[in-house]
Order: C-alpha cells, then structure tokens, then sequence
C-alpha cells in the first residue's frame, strides 16, 4: 500500500506546488525561476504528505488540505536553499542537481528562500474550507516551527557546534528543532485542520516526535553508509563538516537500534487511531528502512 498511495498523494503534491507557483508568481523572473529551481526539483515530498495523513487519520479527508501541505514543502525547500549556500553547509549538489546558488548566485538563491518562506504563508492564509480560528492556529503553529524556537534555532545550533564535540542531549535537542520541528507542525497542522479532538492530536504529537527522531538517525546513517547516486547529494558531508551525529557519538550499529526503538515507539503512539493510520505507521517502518 505504502508505494502506491505515497506516490498518489506525491503527485497531488507535484500539482498543487505547480498552480501555487503559477498564482503566487514572482514579477521578477530571475527569481520566479531560481524559486520553481528548487521547489519543483522532485524529491519525497514527506511533509506535505504527513500533513495529508494526519488528517486523514482523524477522520477527514487529507486532500482537502493540499494547499496547506504545499505550504510546508515551500518551507522546507527554503531551508534547503539556505543550508546549501556557502555561508552554511556550502553544499554543490542537492536531489541530484546543483544547488541553487550554484546556478543563480548567493544573493538570488538567499532571496529564492525568503521568496518561498513568505509565500507560504500566503498560501496558508488562504487554505479554503477551514474556519478562521482553524487557519489562524495552523499559520501559529507553523511559524512556531520553523523559527528561532525551531528550525532557524536547530539551524543555528548546528552552525555553531560545527569542529566541536557536542554531547547527545545537545544533538538531540538540535535536530529536534532543525528536523522535528516542521515534521511536528506538518503532523499536527494535518490534524487540527481536520478537526481531531485533542486525544487524537496527543496521540500524533508522539507519533510526530518519535517520527522525527527516527528520520534524524537515519539521515546520520545514510550520509555514512547511502549510496550519492540515490540520495541525490555527497555523501560524508557530516564527516568533511565536522559534525557530531548519532553515528559519530554512539556507533553505526547502536545507531540503528535507536532509529528502530524511535520508528516502535511511532508505531505505539497510533495505536489509539486504528486502521485509519495504517499509512502513517508504514511510513514510521520506511524510515528505518530507507536508502535515500
């Protein structure tokens, strides 16, 4: 069920950022097209298709919320943007291309960021089919996420901790901000928009928690053991950066144990919802199982 329905909603997804793009049209061209460089690069799409999951889950129907789902790969794809260039991670290739600034300089690829951050938003704002209280709560929720309390910090803890020896409780607090966050917000928003009552949003807040933990690890493990060819970027960037990671601090073995008791206690934390999260836990066990 996993492949097919992901690559369902994946296409939805392509679609959606497609008219977005087309409506939210930069007047500079430049722009518009360093914007559409990245955005429409391919690429998993995770977020907005656990923003659509979760609503699904709590009993609505996850396509009616595709606009908000797009909104947070618009976010996503401005972190990407923004950690690639030469200033952060200072990365060449990203989904199997050049990086941004690699193709329209530094200045174009830092405003292509900020261009898909405030577009979000927009979008957002205009989510049809949900009450205003509802909408409100959903752009609250987002932007709690990728701030200074959540990805920007996650992000600037990991500029600093660069060439130094961090212990776990530090990692873990990073990555909870620089990754989780938006995976949580993508997770809740998906529910709150859909109505779920607040043992449902209990009940995928821990799944959304374990969730990200699981996809940090895994992510550590694959810029070790993953194939470039398949995840689209070098791989030992961690290494090259001097970055602790879970593999760096603990071992590639108990790093895989700890990816597999995140994806279990995901897996525990659906439990109260049924069947109607069947998807969302298939997605929790394809973390651990992943190549890219």
């Amino acid at each position: 069920m996993l492949k097919a329905e992901w690559e369902k909603r994946r296409t939805l997804v392509e679609n959606g950022l497609i008219r977005e793009m087309q409506e939210g049209e930069a007047f500079d061209a430049r722009l518009a097209e360093s914007m559409k460089y990245s955005l429409l690069a391919g690429g998993k799409r995770l977020r907005p298709i656990l923003l659509m999951a979760a609503a699904d889950a709590v009993g609505g129907r996850g396509e009616d919320y595709l606009p908000s789902a797009c909104a947070l790969e618009m976010i996503h794809t401005y972190s990407l943007i923004h950690d690639d260039l030469p200033a952060m991670d200072d990365d060449d290739y990203r989904r199997g291309r050049l990086t941004n600034h690699k193709v329209y300089g530094a200045g174009i690829a830092t405003l292509a960021g900020d261009g898909l951050l405030t577009l979000a938003f927009e979008v957002l704002a205009r989510q049809p089919g949900v009450p205003a209280d509802t909408a409100l709560r959903v752009v609250r929720e987002v932007s709690e996420a990728a701030g200074a309390n959540g990805m920007v910090g996650g992000q600037a803890l990991d500029l600093e901790s660069e060439g130094k020896h961090i212990d776990r409780d530090t990692l873990c607090r990073m990555h909870m901000a620089k990754t989780g966050a938006l995976f949580r917000a993508a997770i809740r928003s998906g529910a709150i928009l859909a109505g779920a009552d607040e043992a449902q949003l209990s009940a995928l807040t821990e799944y959304a928690e374990a969730f990200g933990l699981a996809f940090q690890i895994t992510d550590d493990i694959l810029d070790v053991t993953g194939d470039e060819a398949a995840i689209g970027k070098p791989v030992g960037s961690d290494e090259r950066n001097h970055k602790s990671t879970y593999v760096t601090l603990t071992s590639l073995d108990e790093a895989k144990l700890l990816a597999r008791e995140a994806a279990d206690r995901a897996h525990h934390a659906l439990v109260p919802l049924g069947e109607k999260a069947a998807f969302l836990s298939e997605l929790a066990e394809y973390l651990v199982t992943r190549d890219r």
